[in-house]
């Protein structure tokens, strides 16, 4: 018996260990690796499966990746749009693994998502750049401003053209590349023009004709500008994300850039213990945007969420929403059962509900958790419905319209340090239950740089915070933007829409040692608030911008809410 132990033992220490290996991807680029480096990507990745590495080293250069041979599988992503999807590096099921970039920059050319993370454990990306060879949105400088009309002339990398007389824009691929929105950038501020608003597109097209060699006059209903401001032809949907994060646990982006890409900087679903660390999303020289969609956006995650020394500017929306999600009740089936479905497009195919969560029921009129219950089992019919069995029976009252979220395990939010600018509409949109501390960073946002939300009738998106410290940040300039993108610098704006509710939505906030520069007057707006001190800020009035608003209140506290404290 010992024999054999001792061949055992020996046997064992004859396999190589790979704990620790680096893989380089160097290793697997051949002579069309400089036209496309997918094929490589998918030889190194295959290697670190095999042999269980610990590194993907990349070469400190410029790797050009291709569509047309890249990772392929349909995905369900929270807030951006579903789709076949194409994928550079899919890193589905990794455990603890690094890609280093040694400072490498990833251009991409087509619709292909750069990194998609799917049951990941301990991963990091660090020290690399992504940008694409053409944006998804379009950029065109205004040359003429007419009655429901401007004129238009587009930058070199966008190949605009006249189809039944609307316009379109291709790539050099001929690749089309649809639009959805139209927005105004002040070409020397570069940011949103003062109270500039959306202009929406009925099937993303506009009627246009070419008055010169590459002029275009496109037209709709009020549609103004001024000559020399860049008009940004907004995408016309959230394909492919930088950073797509689902039901993984330790995931880190250090040191990474982001120039671009055809939807959000970083989606998370389902995933907890999440860091960025000196992040950079900014666009790259020449342009105006950088990335089509929020810098970063959290869903039902756990654990904790930190962004320390993270710089996020020029975005076409948001940057940062961290939520969890409500399904509305259509039928209740039995004491025991509902019938829910998601009634936010953006939201279909997410399944959060799983055997043992505790969910709240909350009346989507006042937005009250009429009570609890823990999930036996449940069947999906579909990506948009559901049938739900609980352990117990249901609270008396529960109908339909009401909705139900996940009420076991919110993240803990750190924001440190992080410089937010110039992007379209709003900073931090915070709905977590857990502990948040928002400090030490610098805010110029063209419309509230602080916002609580939380709906059960149209965007359905779970908040309510109860434990939130807004310290040592610097609040300059903002709303300057569209009016309806803040009523305030911080914001509290619920929707509720009966406001009889005997319990308040959002707990226990604390605004201490801020300074805000403003030529806005309008500091802070409350509703549906119990417990919040505002206490020791700063206020310095500025004349940066005019100020365009109807009321100069600087604090508005709505009669409902309770245990205010305001001492400017």
């Amino acid at each position: 018996m010992r024999r054999i132990l001792t061949l055992f033992i020996l046997t064992l220490m004859a396999i190589p260990s790979f704990a620790g290996r680096t893989v380089r991807l160097q290793d697997y680029m051949d002579a069309g690796s400089g036209r496309d480096a997918m094929p490589a990507i998918r030889r190194a990745l295959e290697a670190c499966r095999r042999s269980h590495a610990s590194v993907l080293e990349l070469p400190a250069d410029t790797l050009r990746i291709l569509s047309e041979k890249a990772y392929e599988k349909y995905q369900f992503i929270s807030n951006n749009d579903e789709s076949l999807k194409r994928i550079a590096f899919d890193l589905e099921g990794m455990k603890h693994f690094e890609v280093r970039g040694n400072g490498t920059t990833l251009l991409l050319t087509g619709f292909i998502s750069p990194f998609s993370l799917e049951g990941c454990q301990d991963i990091t990306v660090s020290s690399l750049t992504v940008d694409y060879t053409h944006t998804f949105h379009s950029e065109a400088t205004i040359e003429g401003v007419g009655e429901n009309a401007l004129d238009v002339r587009f930058s070199g990398e966008y190949r605009p053209r006249i189809e039944n007389g609307c316009l379109y824009i291709y790539d050099e691929n001929l690749i089309k590349y649809r639009f959805a929105s139209l927005l105004e950038f002040d070409v020397q501020k570069r940011e949103p023009a003062l109270y500039a608003r959306d202009y929406w597109l009925r099937d993303s097209t506009i009627p246009a004709e070419e008055i010169d060699k590459g002029l275009f006059r496109i037209h709709k209903d009020k549609l103004t500008g001024k000559v020399g401001n860049i008009l940004v032809f907004g995408a016309e949907a959230r394909y492919n994300p930088a950073f797509f994060l689902s039901d993984c646990e330790g995931i880190t982006l250090r040191g990474v850039t982001l120039h671009h890409c055809g939807g959000m900087g970083v989606i998370a679903q389902r995933s907890r213990d999440i860091e960025l660390d000196g992040m950079v999303i900014e666009p790259a020289p020449g342009r105006m945007i950088s990335i089509t969609a929020d810098a970063t956006h959290f869903v039902n995650c756990s654990g904790y969420i930190r962004m320390t020394g993270c710089r996020f500017c020029n975005m076409k929306d948001d940057h940062t929403n961290i939520h969890g999600l409500y399904m509305a009740v259509d039928e209740v089936l039995s004491p025991r059962k509902l019938s829910v479905s998601w009634h936010n497009s953006g939201q279909y195919g997410i399944d959060f509900l799983r055997k043992g969560l505790r969910v709240e029921i909350v009346d989507n009129r006042t937005m009250v958790t009429i009570g609890h219950a823990t999930v036996k089992n449940v069947l999906r019919l579909n990506k948009k419905a559901a049938e739900v069995e609980f352990k117990e029976d249901l609270p008396e009252g529960v109908a339909p319209k009401m909705v139900i979220a996940a009420d076991d395990a919110y993240p803990d939010v750190l924001i440190s340090g992080c410089d937010f600018r110039s992007n379209r509409a709003r900073g931090l949109l915070l709905g977590s239950r857990g502990r948040i501390v928002v400090e030490n960073n610098y805010f110029h946002i063209p419309g509230a740089a602080i916002l609580l939300e939380g709906d059960g009738n149209y965007w359905f998106e779970q908040s309510g915070v109860r434990d939130l410290t807004i310290r040592g940040n610097v609040f300059e300039d903002g709303n300057f933007g569209y009016l309806n993108w803040g009523a305030a610098c911080i914001s509290v704006g619920s929707g509720i829409p009966d406001r009889k509710g005997s319990e308040a939505y959002h707990r226990n906030i604390r605004i201490e040692g801020n300074t805000f520069k403003v030529f806005d007057p309008r500091i802070l707006h409350l509703y549906s608030v119990d417990g919040l001190v505002f206490r020791g800020n700063t206020i310095i009035p500025t004349e940066t911008y005019p100020y365009g608003g109807n009321t100069r209140e600087a604090f508005k506290v709505s009669p409902e809410c309770k245990n205010i404290t305001i001492e400017p």
